[in-house]
């Protein structure tokens, strides 16, 4: 009996409050979404910020993110902050471990669940949004970011890692024809590292996923580089399979 009566006094109950049902006694937490967008220019892995258009933090350079709207799904917000900024739809998204620290937005209590996401830079160019003042910066040479959001493009950065050393992953930052010194150089940046070229190109290769085109390259390659495109069929029915192209991955997980 006194069990009973505990949990009728102590547990949140569901009361009607406007014509609508609410848990009584619970304070509100706001959800917002933000987006690590990452892309690779042929040369360079870098990072898209924008600069913040209101307080607190005003100008400071920023992660692009929004609130979760009531209607909405995590994944589904994050589609649409990713589109209101980029235009792109249909772009890798992967979820990361939220961030739920008390004080770490000094407005109100948000918890914050991150997304990185994968872009091919040559398909945005013509659709980016000029309102929110973005910029490409260098992933390992951009300036302060606003909160947590340092240690956000930190953890999306080790979970990339962690994810193209077993999958394909990468090919979704690269245009629709490549070189695989492209494909290498891609590799290279996101590891700070420098892998054999045979080797690579012999473990890339090996997947089937690449079809050669009989163009080449001409102007970053003195014999001229033959260009691949992916076999998007071959690339979805394997993307989960344990396709390792770095050699000793383990190493670059840490």
């Amino acid at each position: 009996m006194g069990g009973k009566l505990f949990l009728e006094r102590e547990l949140p109950r569901a009361k009607h409050i406007s014509g609508m049902m609410k848990y009584s006694g619970q304070t509100r937490v706001l959800v917002a979404v933000d987006c690590i967008i990452f892309g690779f220019d042929g040369e360079n892995f870098k990072l898209l910020l924008i600069q913040r258009g209101f307080a607190p933090q005003k100008q400071k350079w920023s992660l692009m993110g929004g609130f979760i709207q009531p209607h909405e799904s995590l994944e589904v917000g994050a589609q649409r902050v990713l589109k209101q900024l980029t235009g792109l739809e249909g772009v890798y998204l992967e979820q990361i471990s939220a961030f739920s620290e008390p004080t770490r937005d000094p407005v109100e209590r948000t918890i914050a669940v991150p997304y990185f996401a994968l872009i091919d830079i040559q398909k945005y160019q013509a659709q980016l949004s000029s309102d929110y003042h973005a910029e490409w910066f260098m992933l390992g040479d951009h300036p302060q970011l606003i909160f947590d959001h340092e240690q956000m493009v930190e953890m999306a950065k080790m979970r990339l890692r962690y994810k193209a050393a077993l999958h394909p992953i990468l090919f979704e930052l690269l245009p629709e024809k490549f070189t695989l010194p492209q494909l290498q150089t891609l590799y290279e940046k996101l590891y700070d590292t420098t892998f054999d070229k045979r080797n690579f190109s012999r473990k890339v290769l090996s997947t089937n996923l690449l079809v050669r085109q009989k163009e080449k390259d001409k102007e970053n390659s003195r014999k001229g580089a033959f260009y691949f495109k992916l076999d998007k069929e071959k690339y979805y029915d394997n993307f989960q399979a344990f396709l390792k192209f770095i050699p000793n991955p383990e190493k670059f997980l840490l």
